[in-house]
């Protein structure tokens, strides 16, 4: 029965890429400017350094939840 089936929680390999890198060359060809090809995997190694110390002030004060004053 499928309903049964466990769900895997996704976890983020430590090279993925976490923005959406049409999103981000969108933004960037509104600016005037073209986006180089490994730019989207060094934006995504800012956003994980971002991450990581959001989750650290997140555990500091005791909370289970990052939320935008952790940032």
């Amino acid at each position: 029965d499928k309903t049964h089936m466990k769900i895997k929680s996704k976890r983020c390999n430590p090279g993925e890429v976490l923005v959406i890198v049409s999103k981000v060359r969108a933004y960037l060809d509104s600016k005037g400017v073209r986006t180089s090809g490994d730019l989207p995997e060094a934006l995504s190694e800012e956003v994980r350094k971002i991450l990581d110390r959001a989750v650290e002030r997140c555990k500091e004060h005791g909370k289970a939840t990052v939320g935008p004053r952790d940032i």
